[in-house]
């Protein structure tokens, strides 16, 4: 599952509106981040909303080509690199546990719930119903990232346990999309095809974090030699990008890749058969000078694009089964992935910025919702009021969390 945001089209765009378009993008989201933030309300928000008026749901100024999609994905492939980058191992690895049981009560969940209202209260198709189940499963990890790091809460207790759960969410969700996807062609279940899928993922996050480690190695041994280190952001940079492939052609999303190789070139990597494998602390320090720029210029863009994805316009807000429908998925929505976060012990503010945290579907939603209808499994109804959930989802949880970490 690609992590950059699905629109319904891919327009093609000439080099020069291009340019036009980024430098669009990129002033939009900083003028309209800072208005939110001067505000009081999360500047991820901001760049999201600064989408939704460039794009298809009001203004129509610029189109979500596939240019912008790339852009938009080396964006938050490098968001996830630099989270791999400033997590704590020993954190993710002591709230473990937590992460898996918040991340499948946070799947369980919202799948049953969804399904469920879909099916047998407003009778859609069975393979309809599993496509809108499977897109409440969702949590958009680059959104929930973003917004914890503007909070200054990403390195916290809580915030760990989250990470591993989307990270979670995310393989599952990817585990989930397969099995739909062989489901709509063949109205069977490949559980063969299904555990290789499983199989491959859990080899890549065994093997990624050696490669990218190793080579890491080989720089830093060419940097005493050579004494350049200005070859560091490219290699890193290339770095990301492979293993973010190497995710794909396992079937896994690309983020997942770059946030692997993060992980590894952390300061406090700890893996045993690659314990051989240490780095100059100085060599660390200059990754994360040189990708944080790059994190900064590209990954707003990222979010701009969440709200070029969606389209407010295709939607009948005038149908009461509209309404009706919407409203019992949104409820199942939230009320699904707070469930998950009552699962960890601790204070009543920590399980609710834990399922808060857990909530948003943003790019993540709109890639189910965009397949259900590209396999003709979810009708024009059932993808607006998909797309309607996404939006309310992933604009309530930033606000509601903001208030839970602050109170």
């Amino acid at each position: 599952m690609a992590a950059a945001p699905v629109g319904p089209t891919s327009p093609a765009v000439d080099i020069h509106t291009l340019f036009l378009h980024i430098a669009i993008i990129l002033i939009s989201a900083k003028a309209f981040g800072m208005l939110f933030k001067r505000l009081g309300i999360p500047p991820v928000l901001g760049e999201v909303t600064a989408g939704v008026v460039l794009g298809q749901s009001l203004l129509g100024l610029i189109p979500l080509s596939d240019a912008i999609k790339v852009l938009a994905e080396l964006g938050v492939i490098l968001l996830l690199f630099e989270v791999g980058l400033e997590a704590d191992i020993h954190m993710l690895v002591r709230v473990g546990i937590w992460s898996t049981l918040v991340a499948i009560v946070g799947a369980v969940v919202p799948f049953a719930g969804g399904f469920a209202i879909s099916y047998y209260l407003f009778d859609m198709p069975l393979i309809s119903s599993l496509f809108i189940g499977g897109a409440l499963t969702a949590t958009s990890i680059g959104i929930t990232v973003r917004v914890l790091t503007d909070l200054k809460k990403h390195k916290s207790r809580f915030a760990q346990i989250v990470l591993g759960a989307a990270v979670l969410d995310d393989i599952m969700g990817v585990v989930i999309l397969a099995a739909l996807y062989e489901f709509s062609k063949t109205k069977s279940v490949n559980l063969d095809a299904t555990a290789m899928l499983i199989f491959d993922i859990a080899v890549f996050f065994v093997v990624a974090p050696i490669i990218a480690r190793f080579v890491a190695k080989i720089l830093s041994y060419i940097i005493m030699k050579w004494g350049d280190m200005d070859i560091i952001p490219t290699t890193i940079l290339s770095l990301v990008l492979f293993t973010g492939h190497m995710a794909y052609r396992v079937g896994s999303p690309e983020i997942l890749g770059a946030f692997t190789a993060g992980l590894a070139l952390s300061r406090r990597f700890v893996l045993p058969f690659a314990a051989f494998l240490h780095l100059d602390q100085k060599i660390i320090h200059k990754v994360e000078e040189g990708i944080g720029p790059l994190v900064w210029v590209i990954a707003p863009i990222f979010f701009v694009a969440v709200g070029l994805a969606l389209n407010l316009k295709a939607i009948d807000f005038t149908s009461a089964e509209f309404w009706m429908f919407s409203l019992s998925l949104i409820a199942i929505a939230i009320v699904g992935k707070v469930a998950a976060g009552f699962v960890v012990p601790g204070s009543m503010r920590d399980r609710l910025n834990i399922g808060f945290s857990m909530m948003p579907r943003g790019e993540v939603g709109l890639i189910f919702a965009e397949f259900g209808r590209s396999f003709n499994a979810i009708d024009q109804v059932g993808y607006a009021v998909l797309v309607f959930v996404v939006a309310v989802t992933t604009f309530l949880a930033p606000i509601l969390l903001r208030i839970t970490v602050r109170s």
